[in-house]
């Protein structure tokens, strides 16, 4: 899952990428309004963090304009404590969620799952196909019975993107954008080698090939 954090707060933007990095997210930073508009709007975002405090554009202007342009990306956004009427205001543009500063990390991440599990429908933060069981507090995979297995941060972004979207088809440019930021490497072969990965532990008719289309994740292989 990919994030935009759009913060002019640098101090607050390091404790933001450390801890959002720690739970699982590719993370993408604007640190003015302008920015932040145009990444929200250009880029596949899974939700995003929004300071209504920025330079240049107001945030409650770029929640407006985005959802005026039917962008309906999840959006959480920041206000000060005591600043009830931005918190409103917030809501009526459009937000999903508010959190007042300071806040802690961990119930801002627990709000960001909490709107990506309601835009896929989920009620809790394990994601289970058939024996397939991926817990994403601990980025740990379970097969069955076997002892869980440890996720690297890319493996983990990668098959939670796969078990959100069973039975489609994706590309390789579009596993990228939800599993990589914005100014990384973006080589598709290197997705090849992460399925590669997946496939030794769930077995090769999970994930499936499709020529020219890229990959499709079976929930019931045959």
């Amino acid at each position: 899952m990919r994030l935009l954090v759009v913060e002019d707060d640098n101090e607050l933007w390091e404790h933001l990428k450390r801890a959002l990095h720690a739970a699982g997210f590719a993370v993408d930073r604007a640190d003015n309004g302008v920015d932040g508009e145009f990444l929200g709007d250009s880029e596949p975002y899974d939700a995003i963090v929004l300071d209504l405090g920025l330079p240049r554009r107001p945030g409650l202007e770029v929640l407006r304009n985005w959802r005026e342009g039917d962008n309906q990306t999840p959006v959480i956004v920041l206000t000060a404590r005591d600043a009830w009427h931005e918190r409103v205001d917030g809501l009526k543009a459009g937000a999903d969620d508010y959190l007042g500063k300071p806040f802690h990390m961990q119930e801002l991440i627990a709000r960001i799952e909490a709107l990506i599990r309601r835009r896929h429908g989920e009620a809790t933060n394990e994601l289970r196909s058939g024996e397939l069981l991926l817990d994403e507090e601990s980025q740990t995979l379970r097969i069955g019975d076997q002892a869980p297995r440890q996720l690297t941060a890319t493996e983990f972004r990668l098959l939670r993107y796969f078990m959100r979207n069973p039975g489609k088809p994706l590309s390789k440019s579009r596993l990228t954008e939800h599993v990589y930021e914005y100014d990384a490497d973006r080589d598709s072969n290197v997705i090849e080698v992460y399925v590669n990965r997946l496939r030794k532990y769930l077995g090769k008719e999970r994930i499936r090939t499709l020529r020219g289309q890229g990959y499709r994740f079976e929930a019931d292989p045959e």
